[in-house]
């Protein structure tokens, strides 16, 4: 497996929330030479949507995503969808991520809960299709099922873009997935899955690692090169069905690299970018 290139590199910003408001990532990317950059919306919001869209075309960054729209099983989901696909616009992002939703307040209906995700993202696909902005669906690991998102796999995120109309008479890139590994590294189906994927619905690819032991199933992603996923893997099988976007580095670390020196962070995922992925 050949390195990858490393002008495919994109840092989600979440990586160095701790130490870096969005006008400082931005400013660090170009810095270290990093071309994608992933933002997410309360760092929007505090910018200003306007000096974000401006910096960012400055340093001549791509949007690789937008984090994040979805949470459909909340009681304001619609209008804050609506609210995400306009600020997704606006920064010309490759995507908007959508965290679907887990359960409803006080509810175990975990099938009424799915059905209420794919009836909602059908209600905003239209919106989403005339802003041009492609939906991209992320399977979290199950772990995270009852409070943040009821789609666990990419088997089920692809059956929703079949049962939404995703077919290849459908605008293209229009609804598709996001592929965060650390969320599907553990599918006994990925390799056919992503391949059903293909060039088309494969929209994003998050990069981190799985560390042994994880301290804490939310925030303590591991860097890339120091867990237990086969990350050269997973590229090949995306790569092979036809990916070519960004490889967005998305870490989440309460106890590690949240508390370093944020050039640091940056550096390393360069460095291990170019050597473990």
């Amino acid at each position: 497996m050949s390195a990858p290139d490393p002008s495919l590199l994109s840092l989600n910003t979440v990586t160095v929330k701790r130490q870096w408001n969005l006008a400082q990532a931005i400013d660090g990317c170009a810095r270290h030479g990093i071309r994608g950059i992933s933002a997410w919306r309360d760092q929007v919001a505090e910018m200003g949507i306007k000096n974000a869209v401006s910096s960012i075309r400055k340093h001549g960054l791509t949007v690789t995503g937008l984090c994040r729209g979805g949470f459909f099983t909340s009681k304001d989901w619609l209008d804050d969808n609506r609210r995400a696909i306009e600020e997704a616009h606006e920064l010309q992002a490759q995507c908007l991520v959508l965290v679907v939703g887990g359960l409803p307040s006080g509810s175990k209906d975990l099938m009424a809960a799915r059905r209420q995700i794919k009836d909602s993202i059908q209600a905003i696909l239209p919106e989403a299709r005339k802003a041009g902005v492609p939906l991209a669906i992320e399977p979290l690991h199950p772990m995270q099922a009852a409070d943040r998102a009821c789609v666990n796999t990419l088997e089920h995120a692809l059956d929703l873009c079949d049962a939404l109309g995703e077919d290849e008479r459908s605008a293209q890139g229009a609804l598709g997935v996001a592929v965060d590994v650390y969320h599907v590294w553990w599918d006994p189906k990925l390799e056919a899955q992503v391949k059903r994927a293909g060039k088309k619905r494969l929209l994003a690819y998050h990069i981190c690692d799985w560390r042994v032991p994880t301290r804490d199933l939310l925030n303590d992603r591991a860097m890339m090169g120091d867990g237990v996923i086969d990350l050269p893997k997973i590229r090949a099988w995306v790569e092979g069905a036809g990916y070519t976007g960004f490889h967005e580095v998305e870490i989440f670390s309460e106890l590690d690299w949240w508390k370093r020196d944020p050039d640091e962070v940056l550096a390393t995922c360069k460095e291990r970018h170019a050597r473990c992925t």
